[in-house]
């Protein structure tokens, strides 16, 4: 049985008007297109829906049993074309991310303030927690992309480079560092460092050359997260290093960040996401707003490559 959404819509509207004229009218087709649908519709069931007369039609006792039920599916399917069509130009969805908790903290609020002003319809989910974890929710299928540094892909992950920046030092605005344009490595870990636990420190000492891997390898003090590490530092007991992406965060504790030199360290930035989930319409612009907004020119308080904010 071929029965076509024009048909039925057909069969609604003259159900409806009582009137083949008023029904071809309000679908925008010809009388004589009208009534060769519905003749098509009586043919496929094998059943008469109008009783028609010289002076008026009505529905037949089938076409009165089936008009409630055919008016029902049209009007759900209807809702289900608007809730699609909502999804599609970003009048309704949502988007889960999960993020490091520095940038969840630092720069991510910025983008996302910017995507719910160009975007109000949209909820936006920040799930920030500990680097080691990033991948977790995007293979669990609990967030739609996740940022984060570099790690170990499995088979069922896709990673796409964000961007590359160097380390930064950060002392103290009154610490002898500060009072430098560039920091070398061997002046910074001449200082007590305060470290990340855990890959942070593992991954840094074997990109610094031997001579400061035993300093690097036995910090002073480590801990979990980049606050924490700022707030020792304006406690006076030691220095650190971290993102430029860390600015605000930084002059938050009225520190000083300078580059770090001898040798230039890097770290390269992904957005992960599971390789056979499709992202939503509303993944999809906040992951190339989020693009745009980390390869645009930035002001030169920031010193970070390729960051700036969103208008």
């Amino acid at each position: 049985m071929n029965i076509s959404l024009r048909q039925l819509r057909a069969f609604v509207a003259v159900a409806r008007s009582g009137s083949f004229t008023q029904a071809a009218e309000s679908l925008f087709v010809t009388q004589s297109a009208l009534s060769g649908l519905i003749k098509e519709l009586e043919g496929v069931l094998g059943l008469r829906l109008f009783d028609r007369t010289t002076r008026r039609i009505q529905l037949s006792d089938v076409g009165h049993s089936l008009f409630p039920r055919v008016d029902k599916i049209l009007h759900e399917l209807d809702g289900v074309l608007e809730e699609a069509s909502s999804l599609r130009t970003l009048k309704t969805g949502s988007v889960s991310i999960a993020a490091p908790q520095l940038m969840a903290a630092t720069f991510l609020p910025e983008v996302i303030a910017a995507f719910g002003r160009r975007h109000p319809g949209v909820r936006v989910r920040l799930l920030d927690c500990v680097v080691e974890n990033i991948m977790t929710p995007v293979f669990s299928g609990e967030v739609d992309f996740a940022i984060g540094p570099e790690r170990k892909l499995n088979s069922d992950i896709h990673a796409e480079m964000l961007f590359e920046l160097p380390f930064m030092a950060v002392c103290p605005t009154d610490h002898p560092l500060a009072a430098a344009n560039e920091v070398r490595w061997a002046e910074l870990l001449a200082q007590p460092f305060i470290s990340l636990s855990g890959e942070f420190t593992q991954r840094l000492s074997g990109e610094l050359p031997a001579a400061f891997r035993d300093r690097t390898l036995e910090p002073g003090i480590e801990v979990t997260f980049m606050p924490t590490a700022l707030s020792m530092v304006s406690a006076g007991l030691g220095v650190t290093a971290c993102m430029p992406y860390a600015a605000a965060m930084v002059r938050h504790y009225n520190l000083s960040m300078r580059p770090l030199i001898e040798p230039r360290v890097t770290r390269r930035f992904f957005i992960y996401t599971r390789k056979e989930r499709a992202l939503s319409p509303a993944a999809q612009q906040l992951r190339a707003m989020l693009l745009d907004f980390l390869h645009s020119p930035v002001p030169p308080t920031v010193n970070p490559p390729s960051m700036r904010s969103v208008g």
